[in-house]
């Protein structure tokens, strides 16, 4: 078997909020790149990769130009793959380099699974068929306090068993008025939902230990990305200064950044994002370091791939579930009483819908 072809698109999906109509900018839009890589076999595999915003034609760019190196390359050696990408791009690490990679890298292992007839999360260890997800995208900073209040009711219908808002607001805040927002949000939720809070690295280390301390009496799940992802012992003083656990790593380019964010006990949970660490593949290698740390793993957005991982591996321990990539694809699993079932298609068990494609190709 060997790569025949690729294809790609570029895609721009609504950037509403599906779980409770909760969105802060409901005309905005959201750019991705979309990626198939067929096999003269007639195997397809299929990826995703973003954050470009306007460097999304650039991004997609860097997907055609490294996909073309692969052209009759074997499909089920994606670190192979890997390796001969890197060295052509003279060991770039981080970046449009790091995001295209990651599409091409999903969709060889799309490839393999569908090759073999099984699908990913099984293929990749299978340590459970059920996990644990959370509501993302609900609570967001931009919504007034009324708003956040009446969303979390509507969370709290839902089904989820945990769910995250975010802390840092915009505007003129200060300390009372972030406690305050977070004590709204979890009397309005149900009792049994767990609550998250991200910071999205917009406090400085002391803020974050102060307003941390204040936050302790609601019995956070986590507070995550708290300061600058890159300040280690920042965050390592965070994580010793609160009893809350602190999560981060969705910010970090690659798999040696979390080397040194381990090393510095930086933070209690470690997040995985799979565009920006290089792929499949490279969230592995991430996750096989945190379980060395016993530590556990949680995933950052694309929940229609990230099921498979987070089940895959013995410590992982939730999926963000924020679908924002839903209307690409014929099919997806969704959340059942606060847990994801997992997709028993070969691959990643996904297929894009072709109207959708058409709908919003944006090239």
């Amino acid at each position: 078997m060997k790569i025949a072809s690729i294809r790609t698109t570029i895609v721009e999906l609504p950037a509403d909020e599906p779980l409770v109509g909760a969105a802060v900018n409901p005309q905005g839009k959201r750019p991705f790149v979309t990626l198939e890589i067929a096999t003269d076999d007639g195997i397809e595999g299929i990826g995703v990769t973003f954050f470009g915003g306007p460097l999304t034609p650039a991004l997609r760019a860097a997907v055609e130009g490294l996909g073309a190196l692969l052209i009759g390359a074997d499909p089920l050696r994606p670190e192979q793959a890997a390796v001969t990408l890197r060295d052509a791009a003279q060991g770039a690490a981080g970046g449009l380099y790091t995001l295209a990679l990651s599409a091409i890298d999903m969709a060889l292992w799309d490839i393999k699974g569908k090759a073999l007839g099984q699908p990913l999360w099984r293929l990749l260890g299978g340590a459970r068929d059920r996990v644990a997800t959370y509501a993302s995208g609900a609570l967001m900073r931009g919504l007034t306090l009324a708003q956040a209040e009446e969303a979390a009711h509507r969370l709290s219908e839902s089904g989820f068993r945990q769910a995250k808002m975010q802390l840092a607001l915009p505007g003129e805040t200060s300390p009372e008025r972030e406690v305050e927002r977070a004590r709204v949000v979890r009397r309005a939720l149900a009792p049994a939902i767990s609550l998250m809070v991200d910071i999205n690295q917009r406090w400085r280390v002391e803020e974050a230990i102060a307003i941390g301390r204040r936050l302790e009496e609601l019995g956070l799940f986590w507070l995550e990305d708290v300061t600058q992802a890159d300040d280690f012992p920042g965050l390592a003083r965070v994580a010793e200064a609160l009893a809350t656990p602190v999560t981060g790593g969705e910010y970090l380019w690659g798999i040696a950044p979390f080397r040194h964010m381990l090393e510095a006990r930086s933070v209690d949970i470690v997040m995985i994002d799979l565009v920006r660490v290089g792929g499949i593949t490279q969230w592995l290698k991430v996750a096989g370091m945190a379980e060395a740390f016993n530590l556990p793993v949680v995933s950052h957005l694309i929940p229609e791939v990230h099921v498979h991982l987070i089940a895959a591996i013995p410590n992982g321990l939730t999926v963000e579930y924020m679908p924002w990539l839903t209307r690409l694809f014929e099919e997806v699993p969704r959340p059942e009483a606060g847990e994801l079932a997992l997709p028993q298609k070969p691959g990643l068990g996904l297929a894009f819908d072709r109207e959708a494609l058409k709908r919003f190709r944006a090239d």
